[in-house]
């Protein structure tokens, strides 16, 4: 099998010192240019998962196409066998695989991932440089036309004037891959685990609190206090400034974080440029010769998912619940500030590594994700994103805890910086647990005609959310049903 590998690579486009970070597949008759071009020319549109994702694609079929030669005589009947192999696998009964790439099989939805990837892929190929669609468009029959309304619908149903379609969509609605994914199966809205309000002080305190080194722990705690006090994801986290916090001029007691975008938000204390800019990209170029960490590439590399800001200056505030939550961040931060102190640092970020070989560099997720598993190992438990113990759980808490305070839904989007109100449906449509609780109090009242402790949710109350995936027509469900059901 020919060697094909993935990597990194530096490229120069223009006569300026800047390189674009963009990986890459090597063979042995060098980089493979077409993939290279269709990587540039998506560069700034782009996220860096989503050129991951065509990368691995690409590096995928060229291991079919080299593990089967002269087999296929059209490379559309190649494209489907290789499609059925992602998704059954190559190897047999006996463990045996004569072609030597023992692929295991993969889900449903990482498959349609791999698919569409290679879809735009070949079709930017055929439009670019002419070549012939490894899975061309052709006539859909009228169920694969309902079909692709139905996805349509969904994707726009929330758009303003979504419903208004051009001629060209109309067409599109008729043609379907002639190669297609398997239906994946159908999700309901997720339940969103969270961590355990009754854990969290002993992890916060006895977990990372623990820490060999002080300074760590300091860290780490602040960290963990921004996740689950002011619910912020651990890689924005990572994107805060020595800078951004602040105190409270309402009360002097608490601590004011804003979260400013990596590469737009504005730079501290009114700092411009040579040519006048005052964006943190600028900020970092002029005066330490950085780049923002979602440019980078590597472990390096800390992403930013939020889109939505508070301010023209481009930063989100954060609001703490309970207020303790910011009370206690203040008095840790002060103690944090001290350390930071004698390190020399050569960035504005705020949590370091206090590492020997990394001394003073920023943190990496990497390194905070490890500190955050020693610490759950600390009073003995493993990390676990099922029952809730990961750094996103935290977050999970928060809009549980935002939501049990029975806080109005805008609201809610407002303090978690969503989008979109459907964001935070995983924190207010009943999780698992909540309909057991549910079930079990009902249970308990028919048997023994006694009310239980247990907290149930009142039917009328949860029918007021609409559950588009029964009930689509909103005939029992949603705030004004069609038909009442009486209690």
């Amino acid at each position: 099998m020919v060697g094909i590998v993935r990597v990194n690579a530096k490229v120069k486009i223009d006569n300026s010192s800047q390189f674009l970070s963009i990986p890459v597949l090597l063979t042995e008759q060098g980089v493979i240019e077409p993939l290279l071009d269709y990587l540039i020319a998506h560069d700034s549109a782009r996220s860096h998962s989503w050129k991951n994702r065509v990368v691995f694609a690409c590096q995928l079929l060229l291991e079919y196409m080299s593990a089967n030669q002269n087999l296929f005589q059209a490379p559309d009947l190649l494209f489907s066998h290789f499609v059925y192999r992602l998704q059954a696998g190559t190897i047999n009964d006996a463990g045996e695989d004569d072609s030597d790439l023992f692929w295991l099989p993969r889900r449903i939805s990482n498959v349609n991932q791999l698919l569409s990837a290679l879809n735009q892929f070949t079709d930017w190929l055929s439009i670019h440089r002419g070549s012939e669609p490894l899975n061309p468009l052709v006539e859909a029959t009228n169920y694969q036309q309902q079909l692709n309304y139905a996805a349509w619908h969904k994707r726009n149903q929330h758009q303003f004037l979504g419903h208004l379609k051009s001629n060209k969509q109309s067409d599109l609605m008729k043609q379907t891959r002639k190669i297609r994914g398997k239906r994946d199966v159908i999700q309901i809205d997720s339940d969103a685990i969270s961590f355990s309000e009754n854990l969290f002080p002993k992890f916060l305190l006895c977990g990372l609190g623990n820490a060999k080194d002080s300074r760590v722990a300091l860290r780490d705690q602040l960290i963990l206090l921004l996740m689950h006090g002011a619910g912020v994801r651990e890689s924005d986290a990572l994107h805060l400034w020595v800078h951004d916090v602040l105190i409270d001029n309402m009360d002097e007691n608490n601590a004011l974080v804003r979260l400013y975008h990596p590469e737009d938000g504005r730079a501290p204390d009114n700092w411009k440029g040579r040519n006048k800019q005052h964006t943190r990209s600028a900020y970092l170029q002029e005066l330490y010769g950085l780049k923002p960490r979602n440019r980078l590439v590597g472990t390096k590399r800390v992403g930013w998912k939020t889109k939505i800001v508070d301010h023209q200056d481009n930063y989100i505030h954060l609001h703490w619940f309970p207020a303790f939550y910011g009370v206690l961040f203040k008095k840790l931060w002060l103690r944090y500030l001290n350390c930071l102190l004698p390190i020399e640092r050569n960035h504005p970020y705020a949590f370091i590594s206090f590492s020997r070989n990394e001394m003073g560099q920023p943190l990496t997720l990497n390194a905070f994700n490890q500190g955050y598993k020693a610490g759950l190992v600390r009073i003995g438990l493993a990390s676990s994103k099922s029952q809730g113990r990961s750094p996103h759980a935290h977050r999970h808490a928060y809009g549980r805890r935002l939501t049990k305070a029975k806080l109005d839904p805008i609201l809610i989007k407002k303090a978690l910086h969503h989008s979109s109100l459907n964001s935070q449906l995983v924190y207010t449509t009943p999780g698992i647990q909540d309909v057991t609780d549910a079930l079990n109090a009902i249970e308990s009242i028919n048997s023994t005609g006694e009310k239980t402790n247990v907290e149930s949710e009142n039917w009328s109350e949860l029918l007021k959310e609409a559950f588009e995936d029964i009930d689509p027509d909103g005939l029992f469900s949603g705030k004004f049903p069609r038909f009442r059901v009486s209690e």
